[in-house]
């Protein structure tokens, strides 16, 4: 009973979790629909409620905008409306440093998120899997002489929060893992090992 149990477990339970993840996906762009007018929404014309309408309508929001915003009078709108946003105080601060880590995350030459890294943390000897997200500042090299890195370390199961580490390039181990398989052994807790994973531990601690 108890293997018949676990097979319809291994069975079941991806498919809740992906069913559940996708339904809050989609719970969240179906809110969307808030940006009409009450009369304007599907409840209030056709008398019921159709799910995923605001789905539909936030990729259409999308690219409608980037349409508008890629021809000469959209960019010029965008560069107004940006310049009213630098005025403002707290605003212009959370706008600036959010639109500048989106537009290095989606840029296509940009090295954030692209590296899966090695490094030795929290302590000599602990090893932790490690995403480049930049260079280290002139400053910082200027005063420690050699050339740096910038590290986002995250946590288990959730890589949505972490730390920021400055490390010595020489002090990094680049794995040949897909930043995919990273993401699926740090949600995994180390359940789910990519096997260029072990290797590179292996030789890393050879190294040392």
């Amino acid at each position: 009973m108890r293997r018949y149990f676990f097979a319809g477990l291994l069975v079941w339970l991806p498919i809740i979790i992906t069913l559940y993840v996708i339904g809050f996906l989609v719970g969240l762009l179906d809110r969307s629909v808030n940006i009409l007018p009450m009369a304007y929404h599907p409840d209030a014309l056709l008398g019921v409620h159709i799910p995923g309408f605001g789905v539909v309508l936030s990729f259409m929001v999308l690219f409608v905008t980037g349409m508008l915003v890629t021809n000469f009078l959209g960019r010029k709108l965008v560069a107004f409306w940006e310049k009213i946003l630098a005025r403002i105080p707290l605003v212009r601060s959370i706008y600036s440093s959010s639109k500048q880590v989106i537009e290095t995350l989606f840029s296509s030459n940009g090295q954030a998120f692209r590296k899966v890294l090695l490094v030795e943390y929290p302590r000599k000897g602990c090893w932790s899997i490690a995403f480049q997200t930049g260079a280290g500042t002139t400053e910082l090299r200027d005063h420690l002489g050699e050339e740096l890195v910038t590290l986002f370390v995250p946590t288990t199961p959730n890589p949505t929060s972490g730390f920021l580490i400055i490390v010595p390039k020489k002090d990094i181990t680049e794995l040949s893992m897909s930043v995919d398989d990273a993401l699926k052994m740090v949600i995994s807790l180390g359940v789910i090992q990519p096997t260029s994973a072990v290797i590179n531990i292996q030789q890393a601690s050879k190294n040392l």
